[in-house]
């Protein structure tokens, strides 16, 4: 069964810049691939089997969620034991507003606070030595949302936008535009 989470997608100059950070082969590092870069802004699981009330809930956030501006950076990080990643700060207030729209979809929201990332690598069983610290920064302007549908195969996920919600003043007056 597919899981769904709402997320933001850099742009391709941003990708870019994320695909050029060193990557170095090692037991225990399994690097993410360019098609997997996002920031996620809430996972819903897998216990949605339609994704159409999900996507019409996120139409319907509050009017006053706007376009934001995303910071990628200023560097290459340690997430908890097992992520590497790179921070991106900006983007609480959508989140905030991703949560509350979809509070009665999924699996509860986390209850901790919104710490947006890019996860680059996922770590089994060995230490960073060598693969944090690489500088990297941009920004960008975020001016929607996307409602994903993740399906796990052996070379890993797989994404899929179902819906993509605008951010505009007037977000809750339009329609979700399905993905292309």
């Amino acid at each position: 069964m597919p899981r769904l989470f709402v997320a933001v997608w850099p742009p391709a100059e941003v990708l870019d810049l994320i695909e050029a950070l060193p990557r170095p082969e090692r037991p225990g590092v399994r690097w993410t691939r360019r098609d997997q870069w996002h920031v996620t802004l809430r996972f819903l699981g897998s216990s949605v089997e339609d994704a159409a009330p999900v996507a019409a809930a996120l139409q319907g956030m509050e009017a006053g969620v706007v376009p934001v501006e995303a910071v990628l950076g200023p560097a290459v990080v340690r997430l908890g034991r097992g992520v590497v990643c790179v921070d991106v700060a900006g983007l609480d207030a959508v989140a905030a507003a991703v949560v509350e729209a979809t509070a009665g979809f999924g699996q509860p929201p986390d209850d901790r606070p919104f710490h947006g990332h890019l996860t680059l690598a996922r770590l089994k069983g060995v230490g960073t030595g060598g693969l944090l610290g690489a500088e990297v920064a941009a920004r960008w302007p975020v001016e929607e949302v996307h409602l994903v549908e993740s399906r796990l195969h052996a070379e890993g996920a797989r994404y899929e936008s179902v819906a993509v919600v605008p951010l505009s003043p007037g977000s809750g007056s339009g329609q979700a535009a399905p993905s292309a």
